[in-house]
């Protein structure tokens, strides 16, 4: 059974070829992308992605600008910046932009699988507000 649908976007390929192995052996669907641009094509092609795990320095458009335009089109949609390049400014740009955690290259699988857990977890419950809301309105319309 699948634990999530997760988006890996780092521009480094070996990372992504090895992190999207060690992620499906642990039960998550993983689509990968390489840059900002394409993450963001990958989430208006598909929208069951979850959890984005995101690498905070990328060329082009780098995991903040990403990140932005992430929570701008896709607000349910949960995003851990992962980065090898830590500031404490970075950080707190990335979660005051709405990113659900931030974790530092390399990061620990076990505290990875748990965010990405609590992350699909909280995309979930919002949908489920969606979706209980609209079903309140359309009854209270035949009512």
């Amino acid at each position: 059974m699948t634990i999530a649908n997760v988006l890996l976007v780092d521009d480094e390929v070996g990372f992504v070829e090895t992190m999207t192995k060690r992620l499906t052996k642990r039960n998550l669907s993983v689509t990968a992308a390489h840059s900002g641009k394409d993450a963001l094509k990958v989430l208006d092609d598909n929208e069951t992605i979850e959890v984005v795990i995101l690498d905070v320095k990328m060329p082009g458009m780098d995991g903040i600008e990403t990140l932005r335009e992430i929570k701008t089109r896709f607000p349910l949609t949960e995003v851990i910046m992962l980065t090898g390049h830590a500031t404490v400014e970075t950080g707190i740009e990335g979660m005051k932009l709405g990113a659900f955690d931030y974790l530092m290259k390399p990061c620990d699988m076990d505290v990875l699988m748990e965010k990405v857990g609590e992350g699909a977890a909280k995309k979930r419950g919002h949908e489920d507000k969606i979706v209980q809301a609209r079903v309140k309105e359309i009854t209270n319309r035949r009512a």
